[in-house]
């Protein structure tokens, strides 16, 4: 019997290691033989289904959670972009409607200090005010703040909506890929299986002319 049996995945892989399902053109020769057992390859096939739904749900997750992270990341790089903004007097009132922030309109108005509302949770938020500052401090998660130039802040921002879009664009790369292989997968198993129906059926009528030659 084939030694591939064991390994119904190929040794190719996508970018980040997922292996490639193969395409059995074959089925008689990829078995084994006329007579090979069909039990095992299924079973394989089976088990290697069950490993890309897995992948594939682990990065359905992860692509949930990146499409809610990266909008909180433009939302707060386009904050700190207006802190620097204000105090090199760049800013305007349009700037200012975007991002729900008001300022008295007079000139000079950089160095007072600014109201806007920050959320609470989905539905409850507050004021606040705003002194000029060349400081900002962010969440990085765990629980965990520090604090920031604001120069610094921008980069650290930049580089991260940097990374989780690059990484947004490969979980999408990956779960397409994924799907692929299922349904490579499935009509594998398909194949085999009704391989096998016909190959029963097969010699059950040889069996079977062979017993009505034996009477005659």
């Amino acid at each position: 019997m084939s030694s591939s049996l064991g390994k119904p995945l190929t040794e190719e892989k996508n970018p980040r290691g997922i292996p490639k399902a193969p395409f059995i053109e074959d089925v008689e020769k990829y078995l084994g033989g006329p007579d090979a057992e069909v039990e095992e390859p299924l079973k394989n096939f089976q088990d290697a289904i069950a490993k890309y739904r897995y992948m594939d749900s682990n990065l359905a997750q992860r692509r949930v959670g990146l499409e809610e992270k990266i909008p909180d990341i433009k939302k707060t790089l386009s904050m700190v972009e207006f802190l620097r903004d204000r105090r090199e007097g760049k800013t305007s009132t349009e700037d200012d409607d975007d991002l729900d922030i008001d300022e008295d309109g007079a000139e000079g108005s950089q160095s007072k200090p600014l109201k806007t509302t920050f959320e609470l949770n989905d539905t409850l938020f507050a004021e606040a005010e705003l002194e000029d500052t060349d400081t900002v401090y962010l969440w990085l998660g765990a629980n965990v703040m520090l604090s920031y130039k604001i120069p610094a802040a921008i980069e650290l921002l930049k580089s991260k909506l940097e990374g989780a879009e690059a990484t947004l664009a490969s979980v999408i790369e990956d779960l397409e890929f994924l799907r692929e292989q299922l349904t490579m997968m499935e009509v594998n198993m398909a194949r085999v299986y009704n391989w096998d129906v016909k190959r029963r059926k097969e010699n059950r009528l040889k069996a079977e002319a062979a017993g009505k030659s034996a009477e005659g």
